[in-house]
């Protein structure tokens, strides 16, 4: 890591460079324009048959890249295959399932030998379903998902509430062969839709927890990233992780940002879909440099970044309305970037202490805390608050989570009943239509006839 010290001035140059010209919806667009010109197309993606199985229109697969079913009746699903060489990683970018494509989504984890899925949004956000419940809804064999269509049944055998994140493990069994494999969840529960996370060091311990397990490592099958439109959240992730293996192999010098994400968009449409992304992503990169290498620690460990908090418990309010999807790839964003908070391993990569944000996606910073907190609490209130037993808290989570769990159930039943009144008022009227229309279609003739009858 010597040359990344050596040359870790140049990345944080450029960076600072666009963040004072206040330019980074000029460098995102410019970046979609050049992904303008790619020759790539999308012709599996919109035959009639296929066009159900996507979740948004714009959002389409590369025919050259796409993640081909081998043990189903279509081969077709919402998923690419994406390549970083230089990082020596694979990763299969996918949509948020949708309830005709649950089946289809778990033979392509078992076909594809995948040893982990990294979900990193919400089945329902701004009070719309982004992604169907596409896992068993308790523990143990009494909840086992049965999928006859694709000859797959999958069981869920634990899970672990890390306040800002879980980690669920499913075992998948093959009805055909027999055999069995694990598979780790991780969810990262508070990543708004075309927004950023609060803190990069949260996003970077979450980053860190899933190198740990090995499921991104080359020996395995691709990890499956996906979000909603499996092209914003997920290409964020997919980016700042590479770039971070360059930098461990090659240096800060090495490291293109712009071009690496150029590379990636080859093998899947719109990878990082806002500005703000972008920066985030700049961000998250220069920050986890540092903190994952080793002589770091040593040199920093005296010194307190106000990012040093990853309890992320509270719900992060999403951006306003955004544009659709294939104009977010070329339009500038209709509001100011927020500003970025001070961190002390960032150096001079810090805004003026007079400039604000002007925007609400990003909260305070936090107070430091464990790893995976139930609860976050600051210094001044530490007299105030009783202690807590582990098993307290232990009982405190499930709770919690018990109650998150069964108010998204009640507010999925509500959408379907609201939805199911609004088909059936349609279906009144169009009822009514027809009878209405030839009634009043007899009494303007009758009003006619008698006119003419009566002069």
């Amino acid at each position: 890591m010597n040359d990344g010290k050596m040359n870790s001035n140049s990345l944080e140059a450029e960076y600072m460079d666009i963040t004072n010209k206040n330019a980074w919806p000029i460098v995102y667009q410019k970046i979609g324009r050049e992904c303008q010109s790619y020759p790539y197309t999308c012709l599996e993606a919109k035959k009639p048959q296929n066009k159900q199985l996507n979740r948004y229109r714009d959002v389409n697969p590369y025919d050259h890249s796409r993640v081909i079913l081998k043990r189903c009746e279509r081969d077709y699903i919402n998923a690419n295959l994406v390549k970083m060489d230089r990082a020596n990683r694979k990763y299969i970018l996918t949509q948020g399932p949708l309830g005709s494509t649950v089946g289809h989504f778990w033979l392509m984890v078992w076909e594809q030998n995948s040893r982990a899925i990294l979900m990193l949004n919400k089945i329902i956000e701004k009070n719309e379903i982004k992604c169907h419940w596409y896992w068993p809804h308790g523990i143990g064999d009494q909840h086992k998902m049965v999928l006859n269509d694709v000859k797959l049944t999958v069981e869920q055998i634990s899970e672990e509430d890390c306040s800002y994140y879980s980690t669920r493990v499913f075992r998948i069994f093959d009805m055909e062969s027999s055999e069995s494999r694990e598979v780790v969840q991780f969810h990262y529960t508070t990543w708004p839709d075309f927004g950023v996370p609060s803190s990069p060091v949260a996003f970077l311990e979450f980053l860190k927890k899933v190198r740990s397990s090995g499921a991104l490592e080359a020996d395995v099958g691709p990890a499956i990233v996906h979000c909603s439109a499996g092209i914003g959240r997920s290409g964020t992730f997919c980016l700042v992780d590479s770039c971070l293996v360059i930098i461990e192999k090659e240096g800060f010098g090495l490291v293109n940002i712009q071009q690496i994400l150029l590379e990636m968009r080859k093998d899947r449409m719109g990878l990082i879909q806002t500005p703000d992304q972008l920066r985030f992503s700049y961000q998250a990169i220069i920050e986890g440099a540092k903190r994952f290498n080793p002589e770091w620690k040593e040199e920093q460990k005296m010194e307190e970044s106000i990012y040093s908090a990853v309890a992320e418990d509270v719900e992060e309010e999403a951006p306003p309305l955004p544009p659709p999807r294939a104009e977010s790839l070329t339009k500038a964003p209709a509001r100011p970037l927020p500003a970025i908070p001070t961190s002390a391993s960032l150096g001079n990569l810090n805004f003026s202490p007079t400039q604000e944000s002007s925007s609400s996606d990003e909260g305070p910073p936090t107070p430091p805390a464990r790893d995976c907190p139930t609860s976050a609490s600051s210094a001044d209130d530490e007299d105030d608050e009783p202690i807590t037993s582990p098993v307290e808290s232990k009982e405190t989570t499930e709770t919690l989570r018990r109650r998150r769990t069964r108010e998204l159930a009640e507010r999925v039943t509500a959408m379907k009943r609201r939805a199911r009144d609004a088909e059936r008022w349609h279906a009144l009227k169009r009822s009514l239509y027809k009878p209405l229309t030839i009634t009043f279609g007899f009494l303007l003739a009758g009003i006619v006839i008698y006119s003419y009858v009566k002069h």
